[in-house]
């Protein structure tokens, strides 16, 4: 869409049926509605007031969430298809694959090819799930991450291999629905990069309901057994359950674009290496974005990688990457990040404070019947200056976005403590946790807050 809103030619080459890519049909879009499918149908929401027995729908199918998947889908295609035409982008279904670094070639599904020519090329490709050779996928018992989006019916119980983001989404989503769930890890933990605090707080509400962690824990086998499945651990537990999902890596879409036509190589993992700054490879008139370049792999991060290519590619005057983006993980409930964790800010040697503001303690936590969930700011002692926001509970994503903008504005605690937030509203917690750093502060600190509160009045009084 960059590329042709500065009046280039543009093709776009999409290997499924509709446009969209992963981002539509398998990934984001998909997982985030059958996340809001569940809460709405189980009445997830509504059990603080009115016990876990609460339901809105008391026999939920597969179908239940296909029949909302479906819709959604439909009009974020439509939506894209629409954009295309109005901005005059062209595009092809098919498999393409280099032959030589401006020249492609497209298969399409009946077998038919064309060749194109590009003087800018642009790799989007995306990742798929990690499928190891001794895991005996079969679509319906033992499936992955794309597979389990076509689930002919809900099992009793599930076993999560990988506790990744999307393994902890998918496990807190069906133990949702009820469905007793085992979170298998070999690592010591879930989440490396969020917070610790706050996974803390993730872990136990997940105890709570039921799930089953196993961390340090390595499945060494999975085989069919009946109707169900049987998870062999290398440390010789046994897991039963009717259906397993193995969410444990992701590699990129790489394997069949002949790379090496172009100049270009993927690493082990089928990653291209881009210029974190100009998203150029080692090919200079090609450009490489979203997951399949690695880290962050978000949607959100990928698109705006895909419009600073696009202007890096033509010449076009580009703003950097934002050096400060949330991080949104839409698990039951959602986690999201934006800035330094705690240990980072330990780590760097920087003197901090921290102020945490629990939901159920707003009178919108109060409306809305929770019972867990918080939010935890850091600012740094001397400056004041805010240097992360974690969020854990209901509408974290969303919450989230005002420290962003805080942060890379360079604002801090004063901010926070100074300004009016719309009452009742969960964004209150921000100036709750700002208050509740402000009164952990040296007096010193405390002080100096009030003498420039005292400056400025003494200004405003001047004129």
């Amino acid at each position: 869409m960059q590329a042709a809103k500065l009046k280039k030619s543009v093709l776009v080459v999409e290997r499924g049926r509709r446009v969209g890519g992963v981002c539509v049909h398998t990934g984001t879009i998909p997982s985030k509605t059958l996340r809001e499918t569940v809460l709405n149908l189980s009445g997830w929401r509504e059990r603080g007031f009115y016990g876990r027995a609460h339901r809105n729908k008391t026999d939920i199918t597969a179908e239940d969430l296909r029949r909302r998947l479906s819709i959604t889908l439909d009009h974020e295609v439509e939506v894209l298809e629409h954009q295309f035409a109005r901005n005059n982008v062209s595009w092809v279904a098919g498999a393409a694959r280099f032959l030589a670094p401006h020249a492609i070639e497209v298969t399409g599904e009946a077998g038919e090819v064309r060749h194109f020519h590009g003087d800018r090329i642009i790799i989007a490709v995306g990742t798929r799930p990690y499928r190891p050779d001794h895991i005996p996928f079969d679509g319906e018992t033992i499936v992955d991450a794309d597979e389990v989006l076509e689930l002919k019916r809900l099992p009793r119980s599930l076993a999560v291999i990988g506790a990744s983001v999307i393994g902890v989404e998918y496990a807190t989503i069906f133990s949702a629905l009820d469905v007793k769930v085992t979170l298998i890890e070999p690592g010591d933990g879930l989440l490396g990069f969020v917070d610790r605090e706050l996974v803390d707080e993730f872990i136990h509400d997940l105890r709570d309901r039921g799930v089953s962690l196993r961390f340090k824990s390595k499945a060494a086998s999975v085989e069919k057994i009946g109707g169900g499945c049987l998870v062999r651990l290398e440390d010789r537990r046994q897991i039963a359950a009717d259906m397993v999902l193995f969410a444990a890596g992701r590699i990129g879409a790489t394997q069949a674009l002949n790379l090496a036509a172009a100049g270009l190589e993927a690493d082990a993992r089928g990653r291209i290496a881009a210029d974190p700054a100009s998203f150029r490879t080692a090919a200079a008139h090609i450009y490489a974005v979203g997951d399949v370049i690695g880290f962050p792999s978000l949607a959100s991060t990928s698109m705006e990688q895909g419009r600073i290519a696009a202007c890096h590619a033509f010449d076009e005057p580009a703003h950097a990457p934002p050096q400060f983006f949330p991080y949104g993980i839409y698990s039951v409930p959602e986690i999201s990040t934006v800035g330094m964790t705690e240990e980072e800010v330990r780590a760097k040697g920087i003197a901090y404070e921290t102020g945490i503001a629990r939901f159920r303690e707003t009178s919108r936590g109060h409306i809305m019947g929770l019972n867990s969930g918080f939010m935890k700011m850091i600012f740094a002692l001397e400056t004041r200056r805010l240097l992360g926001v974690h969020i854990v509970g209901e509408g974290a994503t969303e919450l989230i976005h005002i420290g962003q903008a805080v942060l890379n504005l360079g604002g801090g605690l004063d901010y926070f403590v100074e300004n009016t937030f719309n009452y009742p509203t969960l964004a209150e917690a921000y100036k709750i946790a700002a208050l509740d750093a402000f009164n952990r502060m040296p007096t010193r600190g405390r002080a100096a807050v009030h003498d420039l509160q005292d400056a400025v009045a003494r200004a405003a009084a001047r004129g």
